[in-house]
């Protein structure tokens, strides 16, 4: 599956539900997201290989999510920033 195809694919799930709380709320629960991924890295002997790749899965959906409603492809932003390398000195692997 691709970001497009997944970005796609979190829309027809959730896009009435989360258009309706709007992008601040949702930033929210990005966040919190990123928090529970946070506990699952930092505490890698509390976390198994399985809470992992679902903490990562819910942080993309609500990333997702958030670029949706505020119209941005995913998929195009990270092709136009990163498909030179480095986007500051053009590297791959940077060397800045």
């Amino acid at each position: 599956m691709t970001i497009n195809e997944f970005q796609k694919l979190i829309e027809r799930i959730y896009y009435e539900r989360d258009a309706a709380r709007g992008p601040e709320a949702n930033f929210v629960w990005l966040v919190e997201e990123v928090g529970e991924l946070a506990k699952a890295v930092a505490r890698p002997e509390k976390s198994s290989p399985e809470n992992l790749r679902e903490e990562f899965a819910d942080v993309l959906a609500w990333l997702s999510t958030l670029a949706s409603l505020k119209g941005v492809d995913l998929e195009a932003a990270a092709k136009e920033k990163y498909a030179n390398g480095c986007p500051k000195c053009g590297e791959v692997p940077c060397r800045c």
